[in-house]
């Protein structure tokens, strides 16, 4: 069986094909989270509404803070093939191609004029989706004057956690010098 010459430059297309393709999954994955949470907050919320029963509502923080964990998880996922393609493989590729730069388009969408407000928008979004409903879900258990010890206790540990979950989101979104990186609803 012959050799075949493989080039370092074909190394390197192949690798970028192979990050994109994980990449454009992961994107695919990541949106689909918010969609699963909005219908999953429909449901239980139209469930507890026709069963009258509000303590049906401590399902949502556990389940928004696994799926928001999920979709945070995957964006920094995102963003990180992102920086590796910006910083890394790119740079090699170029150096071997005897050119500035590849793959323009990972920086130019980077320059949009409105990238920063976009991202402000969607890391609202991302709490709102899987912080805020299900806080005020908590809230409307509390209220509602029906709370058992048992489960004030559950709803006070949901409460951390989805605190702790909106923490999180806002530090990786790159405000106020938290974790850093793009703001989660961005691909680098």
């Amino acid at each position: 069986m012959p050799e075949r010459d493989v080039s370092i430059g074909q190394l390197l297309l192949t690798e970028y094909q192979t990050v994109k393709d994980e990449q454009k999954t992961r994107i695919g994955f990541r949106d689909n989270l918010l969609y699963v949470t909005l219908t999953v907050v429909a449901a239980v919320i139209a469930a507890a509404a026709q069963a009258k029963q509000p303590a049906m509502l401590l399902a949502l923080p556990p389940v928004c803070v696994v799926l928001g964990w999920t979709y945070l998880v995957n964006d920094h996922k995102i963003s990180a093939i992102g920086t590796y393609i910006r910083d890394d493989l790119g740079p090699r590729l170029a150096r071997l191609a005897g050119t500035d730069k590849v793959f323009d388009w990972e920086t130019a969408h980077r320059t949009d004029a409105r990238r920063r407000f976009r991202k402000a928008v969607q890391c609202f979004i991302d709490l709102l989706a899987f912080c805020l409903v299900p806080l005020a879900a908590l809230l409307v258990y509390w209220v509602a004057g029906e709370v058992v010890s048992g489960l004030l206790a559950v709803s006070v540990a949901e409460a951390l956690a989805v605190t702790g979950l909106g923490v999180q989101i806002v530090a990786y979104a790159g405000y106020f010098g938290g974790a850093g990186g793009p703001a989660p609803g961005g691909s680098g």
